[in-house]
């Protein structure tokens, strides 16, 4: 049995600082709009197609944690997925553009608001205002798939020397790589392949975002306490820790439950565990994560992965509110077992 000491946890925190990414993880890596972004793989194998991808947490949760970097007007080209594809929205303006050929609708989002993307649809995403912002992004399930890209994708890919081979390794033939002798060469999609590939309607897609502004605590939820809220976000069926399914559910499987936690300065989570994956992105403020063996203070943009079993509790040390998304492992999460009670069993 592992002992979670501070040495050990500390290998379990991945800060904003030292994020490592990648400017040529996909086949759309030197488009024109798209040459300027970073991709991050934090937590599993994500659907990176360059070996190269620095992979922070390799450990198998149930679903994968990345994110995207870019700059104002950088854009990430048209794909789809297999899987849940679930976007936290922590800095800068950005427009989620549907449709192969970006002509089927878009939605505005800001920092704060959470949106998720049902699966086999053709998807994209732009930073719209001035600066670089951050788009922490969860994927459903240990092995996501790889990303079937629009027919547009490809050609422009092969214009600046990229190819794309079966299975979803990248190749570079402008610094000497070659397609391996046997080697298949991803197509793009066919007609009927698109065609499955269809976008529903814009009042279907907007059922799956909620804005900041509407994220409300749950009276209900089993950690709710003074100065503590924690919001349903995406929950596919009714959990048992006091949560019901909704607000947004979707008619694919995500495989967890996402919430939001906000602890006013002074507020406390009282010692617990939980019986699933627990991964906590801090959106803002500062939050301290304690257990028996020490702490951990989290900051904006800094990600933290709970084991399963560990007892440990939140704070909040600082003036201003701390405000975390919580990725739960499970479609139903458990209800989480507070220290105070097993002491009394």
């Amino acid at each position: 049995m592992t002992q979670w000491t501070q040495a050990e946890m500390e290998k379990r925190l991945v800060r904003y600082a030292d994020l490592k990414g990648l400017r040529n993880a996909f086949i759309d890596a030197r488009t024109p709009g798209s040459d300027r972004k970073e991709n991050f793989t934090i937590i599993g194998p994500g659907v990176s197609e360059n070996k190269a991808q620095v992979v922070h947490i390799p450990e198998a949760h149930g679903f994968n944690f990345g994110a995207a970097r870019q700059p104002f007007g950088c854009t990430n080209s048209q794909h789809s997925h297999l899987t849940a594809e679930t976007f936290l929205v922590h800095t800068g303006k950005w427009r989620f553009v549907f449709g192969a050929n970006k002509d089927e609708g878009y939605l505005d989002v800001e920092p704060g608001d959470v949106a998720t993307v049902p699966t086999h649809m053709f998807r994209g995403f732009e930073k719209r205002d001035e600066g670089t912002g951050f788009l922490a992004v969860v994927l459903g399930h240990d092995d996501p798939g790889k990303v079937v890209w629009a027919p547009s994708v490809f050609k422009m890919a092969e214009d600046f020397g990229l190819k794309l081979l079966k299975g979803g390794k990248l190749v570079d033939t402008t610094i000497g790589e070659t397609v391996p002798e046997g080697a298949e060469l991803e197509q793009p999609p066919t007609a009927e392949k698109m065609a499955e590939l269809a976008t529903p309607s814009m009042d279907e897609l907007s059922k799956y975002y909620i804005p900041h502004a509407k994220m409300a605590g749950n009276p209900s939820s089993l950690l709710a306490a003074e100065g503590v809220e924690e919001a349903a976000l995406i929950g596919d069926v009714d959990a048992q820790d006091g949560f019901k399914a909704g607000p947004i559910i979707g008619h694919w499987q995500h495989g967890f439950a996402l919430r939001r936690l906000k602890l006013e300065t002074g507020a406390v989570v009282a010692q617990h565990s939980r019986s699933e994956q627990e991964v906590i992105f801090v959106q803002s403020g500062t939050l301290e994560f304690n257990w028996s063996e020490g702490k951990l203070i989290l900051g904006a943009g800094d990600t933290l992965t709970v084991p399963i079993g560990l007892v440990h509790g939140f704070r909040n040390p600082a003036s201003a509110d701390a405000i975390a998304f919580i990725i739960r492992g499970a479609a139903a999460p458990a209800a989480p077992q507070f220290a105070t009670a097993q002491a009394a069993e």
